[in-house]
């Protein structure tokens, strides 16, 4: 249905992503649903300029095949860096949040809403930066596509999804800061804060639980590295910090 592969552009002498999408593997509505979502990934991803962000080349089709041909980023996904360098450097953990708001400061610009942050989404290159990828659940924010799919469940991963997220409200901004909340949590803990066995009791632990403090598990983390995670992880969105540009500041004291 959706294949992701290593290409080489013989005219332009470089490697790239070409991301494949074959809808007529499913069918009806749900492969029309796969149609939207695909065009709707290579124009909000061609709209943000950043280098924090995956760089579109090229996108069409061929006979029923959808393509997107990218920017081939060099390293590994952060999900398994993070299981590389156990126990994560609360000092690494910083400098990732704080490049991850940087990028969400471009994409909430636009306006766009991520809406899937999460390790496996994001590349970490050799010299330490970061590259977002897969906008393809990206919202655009004066849209109703903010709600909810045709189909009517929430769009992101459980672990990462905010409550107003899980109970098919409006989203925005600070949709994507609760997810960094929880992505800081998982780098600084080793786990995300909210598991369970079923999808429906993962989705109950974001609306209804709390987060065992992360200084419980690693006290040598600073007290204002845990508060700020707390505010990202506020169950009310009115709660959370303003903006992206807001959480750059309150790491940049704490960046090493």
């Amino acid at each position: 249905m959706g294949q992701v592969w290593t290409a080489y552009d013989q005219r332009l002498d470089r490697r790239v992503a070409v991301k494949l999408l074959r809808p007529d593997r499913v069918a009806g509505q749900e492969a029309e649903e796969l149609r939207r979502r695909f065009v709707r990934e290579c124009r909000v991803t061609a709209q943000v300029d950043h280098p924090g962000l995956v760089t579109v080349h090229d996108a069409g089709s061929e006979s029923d095949d959808l393509f997107l041909v990218m920017q081939h980023v060099d390293g590994i996904d952060l999900a398994e860096h993070i299981e590389r360098n156990r126990p994560y450097p609360w000092q690494w953990a910083v400098s990732v949040a704080a490049q991850l708001c940087a990028v969400l400061c471009a994409v909430h610009a636009v306006p766009i809403v991520h809406r899937d942050l999460k390790p496996r989404n994001v590349m970490v290159k050799p010299d330490g930066t970061l590259t977002v990828l897969d906008l393809g659940v990206a919202s655009v924010m004066d849209t109703d596509s903010t709600r909810l799919t045709h189909t009517g469940f929430p769009i992101g991963s459980p672990a990462y999804m905010a409550p107003e997220q899980a109970m098919g409200g409006a989203v925005g901004p600070y949709t994507d800061l609760y997810a960094l909340g929880i992505l800081l949590y998982e780098l600084l803990s080793g786990n995300v804060p909210f598991d369970g066995a079923t999808v429906l009791g993962v989705l109950h632990s974001h609306l209804y639980e709390n987060p065992i403090p992360v200084r419980s598990k690693r006290p040598e983390i600073p007290e204002p590295l845990e508060a700020l995670v707390n505010r990202l992880l506020a169950k009310d969105p009115q709660h959370r910090p303003d903006s992206a540009q807001d959480v750059y500041e309150a790491l940049v004291p704490l960046l090493p």
